[in-house]
């Protein structure tokens, strides 16, 4: 019952645009003993989603929308102190979105409750091109590299980044993750992708990945 209210304290607080009453609700919730991860799903996700709705439905501008998005990456940014303190368990992560993708905030929860659960972790945001996410995780020899895509457009860029990666020299290590709308309306996709696995959201995405890599 009080992740429903924190979920309607703070979807509230992001209609308003009042940044300092959504870190507050967050903040409080997770000192009433709210786990970290029930926060993200349970309400920074759907928030962000009903956010969205509320755009397509022009119910409010794309600058509502976008502040919003912004407000919410602020508040996980000021509880990052609650994601890192974990011990490190010898696995990397290379998180980012393709190039022309902007939407970050769902890879973003990925990388976090992979950082909760130990893992080294190289957020590279929005936009990245596939040459640069290559490149990195040859350098940081990463085991999983996770990939997000949130529009049906963007899908042969992952395509694209995915084939690089394989061709690379470390093609045959390194495991892919890719997730987003398009995959979840499509579970198959992935697959035809080249990854080798997809996660509909941020926890099921560690469950699968302990299990497969274990």
């Amino acid at each position: 019952m009080i992740l429903n209210t924190v979920y309607t304290a703070y979807l509230d607080a992001l209609c308003r645009g009042d940044r300092r009453r959504a870190l507050h609700t967050a903040q409080t919730a997770l000192n009433d003993g709210v786990d970290i991860r029930d926060l993200y799903l349970e309400v920074f996700q759907p928030a962000m989603h009903q956010i969205g709705l509320m755009w397509e439905r022009n119910q409010i501008t794309v600058a509502e929308e976008h502040l919003a998005t912004a407000i919410t990456q602020s508040v996980m940014a000021h509880l990052y102190g609650h994601v890192f303190d974990r011990t490190p368990v010898g696995r990397t992560l290379i998180a980012t979105c393709i190039g022309g993708e902007l939407h970050e905030l769902g890879i973003r929860m990925v990388a976090d409750f992979f950082e909760m659960e130990g893992w080294d972790v190289y957020y590279l945001g929005a936009n990245m091109p596939a040459e640069d996410v290559v490149r990195m995780a040859q350098e940081r020899q990463a085991d999983l590299l996770a990939i997000s895509v949130t529009l049906n457009s963007h899908v042969p860029h992952a395509r694209r980044m995915i084939q690089i990666v394989r061709e690379s020299s470390i093609g045959d290590q390194i495991k892919i993750m890719v997730g987003g709308q398009p995959i979840n309306r499509a579970p198959d996709l992935y697959e035809k992708l080249g990854a080798d696995f997809t996660a509909r959201d941020a926890r099921e995405a560690v469950q699968l990945v302990m299990e497969v890599m274990a």
